[in-house]
C-alpha cells in the first residue's frame, strides 16, 4: 500500500477508528480492572493517536479532493 493510500479517508478506515477507539476504551478498563494497574497504551491510542489520524486524514482528503 503506496502512503498516499494510507491518508485518504474512506468509510471503511472510519469504521475501523469509531471501532478501534471503543475497543480501545474497552481494552484499557479490563485491563485497570483485572490487573488492578494503569496502563497506558490503550489510553494514549484512544485519545491521540485515532483522532489525529482521522484529523490528518481528513485534512488530506478534503485538500486532495478540493485539487482534482
Amino acid at each position: 500500500m503506496k502512503y498516499r493510500e494510507l491518508f485518504i479517508l474512506s468509510w471503511k478506515k472510519l469504521w475501523i477508528v469509531v471501532v478501534g477507539g471503543f475497543t480501545g476504551i474497552l481494552l484499557h478498563n479490563a485491563v485497570s480492572a483485572v490487573f488492578g494497574v494503569e496502563e497506558a497504551l490503550f489510553f494514549i491510542l484512544v485519545i491521540f493517536v485515532l483522532p489525529a489520524y482521522l484529523i490528518i486524514a481528513s485534512l488530506y482528503s478534503l485538500i486532495r479532493k478540493l485539487r482534482t
